[in-house]
């Protein structure tokens, strides 16, 4: 009997859940789900895994449930995964997870192949289904020796709304929310036509491009933090553009710069006296003090913006000039923007989300003639728990943890899902949950 071990049991870990306990039923697998929240895990589990209260700073309890299983599954917040893969060398499991590899990860690739484990990362949605995806059209294209000269990737977790929608931002927190609140901070860089191209923060969400999706209308698009690190993970050195960004709605870019000049984001010191302060004090505090102009007035002063325009509505949807007590006694700018925006942009129980990943290939034929293909792919969620991100999250992981433990992935070291023999398998079953990227040929002209 193989066993299972999932730590961590969030919002985001609901399909995979499903999809074991739906394996450990076919299989005769038995799993353990252990959270910090053990009324979460027990619920989740449904009475057919074990369940427990998990504390992964206890070396003690994570030594133990590690021994006690063939492979585990760390869903716990991305800084303590390093604990979990010592764990797993220590003991000889394998590993699997949806989280970007940090350099200490990275530095256990040879102990692990010396034990003959797989510590598998990246493998979710993005970073994760982007990879796979990517990569199934790159290695197709190389075995043809054909050059590729652009590669472009933009996946986005958004809103699925119709036009009688009330939110005007078309948008509410599918994800992490911090990571919202944070996203683009820091230099982005790509390449553009040969060129290495930078853009700060600050003008970051007024550069943009749009994209047609077919069947579901047009996208704004935003550059990514670090396009160039994509350079040797994906082997393109020599490439002329290479890009990676984020999906929104059109106007949410724009709307959000609000926050961005504002310095409402920022995340490197506290406010004074948040207890008392108000959605409409927090906005004021980063505006001048004139005692006769309004705040909605200062801000459209300040960032130039017609009192009537789109964007001022969406800010004064948000509840941001309202007089509701912000909620929390102490946070920086963009702990206070998170919560504000928690109240507006938590999914309600019948809302749906989804996921739209589009990748752009541009290559050049054994005859000198240059192509352009397009890769898309939507998934749309059942209801706000059983979301379009938990799938695309949770069914990766889950498939990739079935086929180590039926020795279908021989690898051992340190991986993300680059390789044919990880990335080929778990998109075909991905297509039975209807993860299937339409591939579309367009046709250039000069």
């Amino acid at each position: 009997m193989k066993k299972i071990l999932l730590l961590g049991a969030g919002r985001s870990a609901s399909t995979l859940i499903e999809y074991l306990l739906n394996l450990a039923e076919e299989k005769s697998w038995s799993i353990s789900i252990g959270d910090v929240d053990p009324e979460i895990a027990k619920q989740k589990a449904k009475g057919k895994a074990r369940s427990f209260k998990f504390d992964v700073s206890d070396a003690n309890q994570l030594k133990e449930e590690v021994e006690n299983s063939d492979l585990v599954i760390s869903m716990v917040p991305a800084r303590f995964h390093q604990l979990v893969a010592d764990a797993c060398l220590d003991v000889g499991r394998d590993l699997v997870t949806a989280s970007y590899v940090t350099p200490e990860m990275r530095a256990l690739d040879q102990k692990a192949k010396e034990k003959g484990l797989i510590f598998l990362n990246e493998c979710g949605l993005d970073p994760g289904i982007d990879h796979m995806s990517a990569m199934a059209v790159i290695d197709r294209i190389r075995e043809k020796n054909y050059k590729l000269k652009g590669f472009e990737s933009f996946t986005g977790g958004l809103l699925y709304t119709d036009n009688n929608s009330d939110n005007p931002w078309h948008y509410k927190f599918t994800w992490n929310p911090r990571n919202v609140i944070l996203a683009g901070q820091g230099y982005v860089k790509f390449i553009q036509e040969g060129r290495y191209k930078y853009i700060p923060y600050q003008r970051l969400f007024r550069r943009t491009e749009i994209i047609h999706i077919p069947g579901y209308g047009h996208f704004e698009g935003y550059a990514n933090r670090d396009s160039l690190k994509y350079l040797d993970v994906y082997n393109l050195r020599g490439i002329n553009t290479l890009y990676r960004g984020t999906l929104r709605r059109p106007g949410y870019c724009k709307a959000w710069d609000v926050f961005v000049q504002l310095g409402a984001t920022d995340d490197t010191y506290e406010l004074e006296n948040v207890g008392e302060m108000t959605h409409r004090d927090f906005t004021n505090s980063f505006l001048f003090y004139n005692p006769s102009d309004s705040v909605e007035l200062k801000l459209a002063h300040y960032l130039n913006l017609d009192l009537e325009s789109e964007v001022m509505y969406k800010i004064k949807w948000l509840g941001m000039f309202s007089n509701e007590p912000v909620g929390i006694e102490k946070g920086t700018p963009a702990q206070i923007l998170e919560h504000i925006l928690k109240k507006k942009w938590s999914l309600d129980a019948d809302d749906k989300d989804m996921i739209v990943m589009w990748h752009k290939f541009n290559y050049i034929d054994l005859e000198g003639i240059e192509h352009e293909e397009h890769s898309t792919m939507v998934s749309l969620g059942d209801d706000s728990v059983h979301t379009g991100m938990s799938k695309s999250v949770g069914l990766p992981l889950g498939i990739a943890t079935k086929l180590i433990l039926e020795g279908k992935i021989k690898t051992t070291g340190v991986h993300i899902p680059i390789q044919k023999e990880i990335y080929a398998p778990i998109l075909e079953e991905l297509k039975n949950f209807g993860f299937d990227f339409i591939e579309e040929k367009i046709e250039l002209t000069e």
